[in-house]
């Protein structure tokens, strides 16, 4: 309980010192300001429209690089403004209202196609074009109105960048810090998987999902620190930020490259499954002091004594004396299997005394050689042309049939509204705005918790009102709760939705003495729009997955194709790491992301949309597991000395290579390459030359020299761990060829 109530006050003081908390504190200021202004000057409308104003513009102020911060907050005030001026002179007639919404529903929600900061400025747009149905600020002119507003827009953008420039940092060692805990949940769930009785596919969701949140922390921070580099030039801030960040990614793919094959580990280390116990909690002891970093950077606290370099310490001197009890020739693999388990938990104990060192301010060595050219590479490049608009303008495209269905959904809402005589009828609309989304599943999601935190909120606002009846507690409350709502919309919707319920409900509770009839109207106006939200993504033109995975399948394994390449390149060369190598993995980590969150997105469809839903699954796993071998061959390549690429070698990769360029031939329905490589002579070469070395060592062993040289155990270990990865990835990628063959008869079927 004592432990419960440690995690809730660390989860709160970080809450209070986060960035979605100052922005919203930002935000209720920038609203508070005028209207409490014009309020007292008798000018209330004018200070509603400014209010109104800040609030459009704020869904576009989120974490990345202060030019697109600025950018942003400028174009929703833009779009905003000039979408309730559109909207508000069309409503004033009545035969224009169902064209002027048709039209400004899908235009504004058609510019999402040029990604996720456009699509937070469409929903600007969106909400402006519903709040000029609500009569606010009504004794003024409609184009007195959108002035007002895009004037609200600038004022919350000097107050934005008023609060940024006080604590310019913030964003940047926030986002450090959740990467940080994200990275050691991941390193923690990853030790899962030696534990007994586990559900390895539970197991394995967890990590598709946590490395999806790594993938956006990971795009989010290159465009913070690149951009800031770029514009400010390498500043020692930026600078040890990048190394950070750097550090931050090996760890991942240092994690990804050694995956747990608990199965092989269970059948070598069935007699010394106890010995394994020290090194799992080695790996624990990693991911708890990247906690303790990450909570003194939100603290901003002094930094925690490094505990890494006494523990790995310990976990030598395990490896040390299990070497002692054991005859090594006996059990040869099992001592490499935890030497080389050993050398990845070295590796990611460097990269954590790195951190530490680069935050205590400790000289670092390491500098970053990518010029900024070669830096920006990393960046994921948007383009706004109208090419992109053109492209995107049929039914193939998941953005155009969205803005096709919010815009008859939103028409759908007026008309009931109208029939019915719903009192605020807005609401109606503002609910499917808020709710719809492009893909079902998130839609489903979004529903369920808006429906739950209106009713909830409704329940707590009934009870209080039966309490008092007090004007200025009704202020208090509705201020407190709209503060609340706006820090907490990004972090948990279901809450949010209770303070935006709770706040709308006071606001109103001070214009309207009836305050349960307001209550009531919320609840039901929220009820229909979420029911007409849910419905529309089921009914008109939805974009199942199953109907785009063979694509998403396509790039991830394509992806992985020229990551194998630019391994086998680099291990002839054996020269610096080419920026070509960084981007090949960086591509196919982020595609790996896409192709699992394509198949979590499936499984929250609707059980008849599911298609072969278990050999997605499948195919998912095989390329995530194809990824992390991958990794673990380059890795070792990079970080360790190496002979002679070998003949067999190249027959291996060659043979690899054919087996995925079949599995996408498959997808593209074309010709199969025949593959003429002796595969098994080449694999027994390979296992020749291990074994050479093995019978070497004994001999030694047998001559007295117990103390191995470095020189031997290194040619061990990569014979042991190269001979391995090429035959796993042989393996993965035949079944990887089988799986997709019976996805591609099943689409047949």
């Amino acid at each position: 309980m004592t432990q419960k109530l440690i995690s809730y006050k660390e989860d709160l003081f970080k809450f209070l010192r986060s960035t979605d908390f100052s922005k919203a504190i930002v935000l209720t200021i920038a609203i508070l300001v005028p209207v409490s202004l014009f309020y007292r000057l008798d000018f209330l409308e004018i200070g509603i429209s400014i209010a109104m104003g800040c609030l459009l513009s704020s869904p576009s102020d989120v974490t990345g690089s202060f030019k697109h911060k600025v950018l942003g907050i400028l174009s929703a005030a833009g779009l905003g403004s000039l979408s309730f001026m559109i909207a508000g002179y069309s409503s004033s007639y009545t035969m224009a209202v169902i064209p002027m919404l048709l039209i400004m529903m899908f235009s504004v929600s058609y510019l999402s196609v040029y990604g996720f900061r456009a699509s937070l400025v469409t929903f600007s747009g969106l909400l402006a074009v519903v709040l000029s149905f609500a009569n606010l600020s009504s004794g003024i002119e409609i184009w007195q109105k959108a002035l007002l507003i895009a004037g609200g827009g600038i004022w919350y953008l000097m107050l934005s960048t008023l609060w940024y420039f006080l604590k310019p940092k913030r964003p940047t060692e926030e986002l450090l810090a959740e990467t940080m805990e994200i990275t050691a949940d991941y390193l923690r769930t990853r030790m899962k998987l030696l534990e007994t009785d586990i559900d390895a596919e539970k197991i394995q969701k967890e990590l598709f999902t946590l490395q999806n949140e790594l993938n956006e922390h990971h795009e989010s921070l290159r465009e913070i620190l690149i951009s800031s580099r770029k514009d400010s030039g390498s500043s020692g801030y930026t600078r040890k930020r990048l190394l950070i960040f750097i550090d931050l990614v090996d760890i991942l793919e240092f994690a990804m490259a050694n995956p747990i094959d608990y199965e092989r580990m269970q059948s070598i280390l069935k007699d010394d499954w106890k010995q394994l116990r020290a090194f799992s909690n080695f790996s624990l002891q990693m991911a708890a002091q990247l906690d303790r970093i990450s909570q003194s950077i939100y603290r901003n606290s002094r930094l925690p004594d490094n505990a890494i370099p006494n523990e790995l310490a310990k976990t030598r001197e395990a490896l040390k004396k299990f070497r002692e009890s054991i005859d090594v020739t006996k059990k040869r693999e099992a001592m490499l299997l935890l030497r080389n388990f050993f050398d990845y938990q070295t590796k990611q104990a460097q990269k954590i005394n790195s951190i530490d060192r680069i935050l205590r301010n400790i000289a670092e060595k390491r500098k970053i050689f990518y010029k900024n050219k070669d830096l920006r590479k990393f960046l994921t490049p948007q383009e706004y042309s109208f090419k992109t608009l053109e492209t995107n303008f049929n039914f193939n495209s998941a953005i155009f049939r969205h803005a096709l269905r919010l815009a008859l959904v939103v028409v759908a809402g007026y008309f009931i509204g109208e029939y019915f005589s719903v009192q605020n009828s807005y609401w109606i609309l503002l609910t499917i705005v808020v709710i719809m989304r492009p893909n079902y599943g998130l839609t489903k999601e979004r529903t369920k918790k808006r429906i739950t935190g209106t009713l909830i909120g409704g329940a707590i606002a009934i009870g209080i009102v039966m309490l008092t009846q007090n004007p200025m507690v009704y202020a208090v409350l509705g201020l407190l709760s709209l503060t609340l709502a706006f820090s907490l919309i990004q972090r948990n919707y279901t809450t949010a939705a209770i303070f935006i319920t709770l706040s709308i409900i006071f606001i109103y509770a001070l214009l309207q003495p009836e305050v349960l009839n307001v209550i009531q109207y919320r609840v039901i106006d929220t009820l229909i729009g979420a029911g007409l939200a849910a419905l529309g993504n089921v009914i008109l033109w939805p974009k199942w997955e199953f109907t785009s995975i063979n694509a998403t399948i396509f790039s991830s394994i394509n992806s992985n194709l020229e990551y194998l390449s630019e391994i086998d390149k680099y291990y002839h060369d054996k020269k610096e790491i080419p920026a070509s190598y960084k981007l090949a993995r960086k591509k196919a980590f982020m595609e790996m992301g896409n192709l699992s969150g394509s198949f979590q997105r499936m499984a929250q469809e609707p059980k008849s949309k599911q298609m072969y839903l278990s050999l997605v699954y499948n195919i998912v796993g095989l390329n995530q597991t194809f990824l992390s071998a991958l990794a673990s061959l380059g890795s070792y390549i990079r970080t360790h000395p190496t002979t002679k690429a070998s003949a067999d070698f190249e027959l291996h990769t060659r043979s690899i290579r054919n087996n995925l360029e079949n599995a996408l031939r498959i997808l593209e329905h074309k010709e199969l390459k025949k593959d003429t490589i002796n595969i098994k002579e080449a694999g027994e070469t390979l296992h020749r030359k291990f074994d050479e070395l093995a019978r070497e060592r004994d001999l030694q062993i047998e001559a007295g020299q117990d103390q191995i040289e470095k020189s031997m155990r290194l040619k061990l270990q990569e014979a042991h761990l190269i001979t391995g990865q090429l035959e796993w990835l042989m393996d993965i990628s035949e079944k990887l060829e089988k799986k997709i063959k019976e996805l591609n008869q099943k689409d047949y079927e």
